[in-house]
């Protein structure tokens, strides 16, 4: 199949699903899309006996696109970029450090924990999974997805300080992520030849975190100056501009090897007129801002139909599935504690309200980033680099993990967001 007619049919799915979601289910978009396309794909799997060629074309367009390579090449730069435009800097920089805190220390606890978590739990269903492969699964499964925490918050009412919080963190923890992913990657294919030493990692680290910024940050700086010589007089040069800062920043921080996720965030930052003087609000014209959004609404709806339908082609097994459902507590319980152990020590600094815990742990969604990271591993199995039983269980625990996040999480969190604004007026 062409790309064209592979994007034809996505985006024909994403309007019909959409249509039905407004229209009939009224969920938030990314659980409804979610759920539609999930029920599609179990629909072909079911009906294969009915639907053979169906089944059979469906299997191989998943097989034949590379869903790791676009998500992070194309989609997560124009999304993060997208989501980062729409936050507000002042705030932001109210809650640095606590958002600072979460998105490093937050994603490396839960990375452990979860990693020895599953190192312990998995032998007692008779399954075997090398330690360091049980890292490779906490560090991919433990930043949130900002898409999906974006596209909730949207829907959602909370306090602005709460807001910031829950934003900042899911947009750069997934860029940290990202590093401590590739990291223990690294470390885990020592045995090929790599050779991995602590400064060999620190270097790594720094290249990807710090690169990032920097270049997000010269990006956006050149980005924003010319949108202010432009002085919104000829709308199209602005999303021409925004459109071709993120496609070369894309670019450039692949080849640099640098973090593309921190390089998109920074941009969007710098770009952004929530928080800013007059002179830099006015920068960017209302139409950057349509065209951003329709771009953010468009893509989010593809992406998540495309997890949906990931489910064709995962590799199920009931041993599997069981370590899945253990995965899912695991992960809770290192979300738990991955923001629990940092706010509870921020707060002997600073007052936090006290149902930050429960909010920021229970809207820890995953989504895309994580699935994306997981079937990357596909490639390392072709190459005889992993075991590929190895790679079918990290995938299987990955996008049950996402779908209950997704799904459960997704649909409760707002009564939770309600009950805590409740608790605070009683408070007040």
């Amino acid at each position: 199949m062409e790309v064209l007619d592979f994007i034809t049919i996505l985006i024909v799915l994403a309007a019909f699903f959409l249509l039905v979601n407004v229209k009939v289910l009224k969920l938030p978009s990314t659980i409804g899309l979610m759920i539609m396309a999930l029920s599609l794909s179990l629909f072909i799997i079911f009906g294969e006996w009915i639907f053979f060629t169906l089944s059979n074309m469906a299997e191989n367009l998943m097989i034949e696109f590379d869903f790791s390579k676009v998500l992070f090449q194309v989609m997560l730069s124009f999304l993060l970029f997208a989501g980062a435009l729409e936050l507000d800097l002042r705030k932001l920089g109210e809650e640095k450090w606590i958002i600072l805190i979460l998105a490093t220390t937050g994603v490396l606890i839960s990375t452990f924990i979860v990693g020895y978590g599953m190192y312990f739990a998995l032998p007692l269903l008779g399954v075997s999974l090398d330690l360091i492969y049980c890292l490779l699964f906490g560090a991919l499964i433990s930043p949130t997805d900002p898409i999906a925490v974006l596209a909730m918050i949207k829907k959602s009412v909370v306090s602005k300080s709460l807001e910031a919080q829950i934003a900042g963190e899911s947009l750069f923890n997934d860029g940290i992520g990202v590093v401590v992913f590739l990291t223990i990657l690294h470390i885990a294919q020592a045995g090929a030849g790599v050779h991995i030493t602590p400064i060999s990692i620190g270097i790594l680290f720094g290249q990807e975190v710090i690169g990032g910024v920097l270049l997000g940050a010269i990006f956006g700086y050149v980005g924003l100056k010319l949108l202010m010589l432009i002085e919104n007089e000829h709308t199209e040069i602005e999303v021409l501009v925004t459109l071709s800062m993120v496609l070369a920043g894309a670019s450039i921080a692949e080849m640099l090897h640098v973090s593309g996720p921190l390089a998109m965030v920074t941009m969007g930052l710098f770009v952004g007129n929530k928080g800013r003087s007059a002179e830099l609000e006015k920068a960017a014209g209302e139409y950057v801002y349509k065209f951003w959004h329709l771009m953010d609404e468009a893509m989010n709806a593809i992406l998540f139909i495309l997890i949906g339908m990931q489910i064709i082609v995962i590799n199920w097994s009931i041993d599997y599935i069981i370590a899945a459902f253990i995965a899912i507590i695991i992960v809770l319980i290192a979300r738990l504690f991955g923001v629990g152990i940092p706010v509870t020590l921020y707060r002997l600094k600073s007052p936090i309200p006290k149902y930050t815990i429960r909010i920021l742990t229970w809207s820890g969604l995953r989504g895309g980033i994580s699935v994306a990271l997981a079937l990357s591993l596909y490639e390392f199995a072709k190459n005889g680099k992993m075991v590929p039983e190895t790679v079918d269980l990290i995938i299987v625990m990955t996008y049950c993990v996402v779908l209950f996040s997704i799904v459960v999480q997704g649909l409760t969190v707002k009564k939770l967001f309600a009950l805590a604004a409740k608790g605070a007026k009683e408070d007040e």
